[in-house]
This record gives structure tokens, C-alpha cells and sequence, in this order.
């Protein structure tokens, strides 16, 4: 929980993890938990609802996909991404020949059926290199065994705070 930051739009995750995702070649939409479906709900459908539970805040959906105001809520993240089609097609589609500006008909080649397969690996990478970089900037380190100590001291300083001490904690 908190990893991200709610000050600047630069430093929130989403927009992070938006960018990095959107600058995968052929990625034309990423949508954060919902994201688009939830553009279309009322406010009062949109929104996860908490609660308290037996080890702190619980939330019945998690139509936020992981992420409030920037920062991580410790629901799992849903990251998703759209992609455009490949260039094969059937048939060759009309174009202009740059050369002379004329119309012309564009080369009909086969290559790849499917890139879906290798994007969504692309994209879990992205998505695990921004994660990474979240971590280290939360709890720095020069190396694993000290990031290591980093976190477990933060977890053992949160874990018997109320849910109200780890909202100011961690703001």
C-alpha cells in the first residue's frame, strides 16, 4: 500500500504505468481498474465502497483497479491494454504513392497473424519495471538485502496501526 504519489501528476503511478504501457509500439488505450466502463456509471456506481474489517479497510469491488489519487490501495492492480490490429490484411488497401502523391494500392505481404502473445509480455514487463522503480523511490536501497530491511521496517511499523494511522502515515 502507497506506493505512488498523489502531489504531481508525474509522480502519480497511474500516469506512470499509463506511459509506460502507451509507449509499447501499437498500444492504443490502457484502462486503470474499470477505467472506461466506469466513465459511463454514475458516481455512486464508480466509486469501491469500504468497510471495516478484521485487519483494517476492505472494499467490497475493486473498480479503482488498485490505484486511488495516485497511490496503490493494496487491492490487486488491473492494468490493461488495448492494441490495434497488425498491418496483414486480406487484400491490399488503398494508399498514395509518396513518391509521386498519386493513388496507389498498397503491397499486400504476409507477416504475423497475431502480436497479442508477445505485447502482453511486453507489457507485463513495463508494468513490472514501473513497479520496481515505485518500491526503490518508497524505500531506496543500495541493494536487495538493505530494500529488504526497508520494507520489513515499514511493515512492522504499520502492521498494528488503525486504519486512520496508516492514512496520516502514509500522506
Amino acid at each position: 500500500i502507497g506506493l505512488g504519489s498523489f502531489t504531481s501528476g508525474d509522480n502519480r503511478l497511474d500516469s506512470q504505468l499509463a506511459g509506460a504501457v502507451m509507449g509499447i509500439q501499437a498500444i492504443k488505450g490502457v484502462e486503470i481498474g474499470d477505467g472506461f466502463e466506469t466513465a459511463r456509471r454514475r458516481g455512486s456506481a464508480a466509486h469501491d465502497e469500504m468497510y471495516p474489517g478484521p485487519d483494517g479497510v476492505v472494499r467490497s469491488t475493486n473498480r479503482a483497479g488498485g490505484l486511488e489519487g495516485g497511490m496503490t490501495n493494496g487491492q490487486p492492480l488491473r492494468v490493461r491494454a488495448a492494441m490495434k490490429p497488425i498491418s496483414t490484411v486480406p487484400r491490399a488497401l488503398a494508399t498514395v504513392d509518396m513518391a509521386t502523391g498519386e493513388e496507389a494500392v498498397a503491397i499486400h505481404q504476409r507477416s504475423d497473424v497475431c502480436a497479442v502473445p508477445a505485447a502482453a509480455v511486453v507489457v507485463e514487463t513495463m508494468v513490472s519495471l514501473v513497479l520496481a522503480r515505485a518500491v526503490l523511490e518508497k524505500f531506496g536501497g543500495d541493494s536487495l538485502a538493505e530494500t529488504r530491511r526497508n520494507i520489513d521496517g515499514y511493515l512492522q511499523a504499520v502492521a498494528h496501526q488503525s486504519p486512520s494511522e496508516s492514512i496520516r502515515a502514509s500522506g
